[in-house]
């Protein structure tokens, strides 16, 4: 489903499971996963990667080169930047020009969600099943699982794969999801995993 109002570059193929809304702009080279949606008023900019069953989310802006893994979430407003020194115009006043500057991307792995009015610094990678919460800005990699917050953002605690924060275990170095029970713990890399077999 595409909207009336919504610009899509006629080089971008939309699988019949995809929705785009009102007044949104696709850019030439996009790719978009099965079932993936595009919020109204958002913007995807040239040659960026949606994977299945992400959902960007109305007024979202997704510079290239960016890339959205599987079931991504991009909360309304959000911002994925692509420029580490913008300029409008060069240190003799003339304009900048496309050759000017090369474009970094943020990567969001699968099952990542960025929460509503957050701004992604790139270049950074944001971890699978993490999170970062509103009006964050996050400046560096977000581990798998992290939780995140402020400006700049810090991780503030873990979260599961069901989206809520996880808690102490019952062991040391295990967490729990409240809300699925699924158990979850410490690797030796620092970050979390979920739990297979006996702890």
């Amino acid at each position: 489903m595409i909207h009336l109002s919504a610009h899509v570059d006629r080089t971008v193929k939309v699988p019949a499971t995809c929705q785009i809304w009102h007044l949104a702009q696709v850019r030439e080279g996009v790719q978009l996963g099965e079932h993936a949606k595009i919020g109204r008023g958002s913007y995807i900019g040239s040659g960026v990667y949606v994977g299945a069953f992400t959902k960007i989310q109305n007024f979202a802006m997704v510079f290239e080169p960016a890339s959205l893994g599987t079931g991504v979430f991009i909360g309304p407003g959000a911002v994925l930047t692509n420029d580490r020194n913008p300029r409008a115009i060069r240190s003799d006043g003339t304009p900048k020009m496309p050759a000017d500057w090369n474009a970094v991307g943020v990567i969001v792995h699968d099952g990542a969600s960025i929460g509503a009015n957050a701004t992604c610094i790139a270049p950074v990678e944001i971890g699978r099943w993490a999170m970062v919460a509103a009006g964050s800005v996050v400046t560096k990699d977000v581990r798998d699982y992290a939780l995140v917050a402020g400006n700049p953002a810090e991780q503030i605690g873990w979260v599961g794969s069901s989206g809520f924060r996880l808690e102490p275990g019952p062991l040391s170095g295990q967490f729990v999801c409240p809300a699925s029970g699924e158990v979850y713990r410490a690797s030796q890399e620092g970050g979390i995993a979920p739990l297979v077999g006996d702890f």
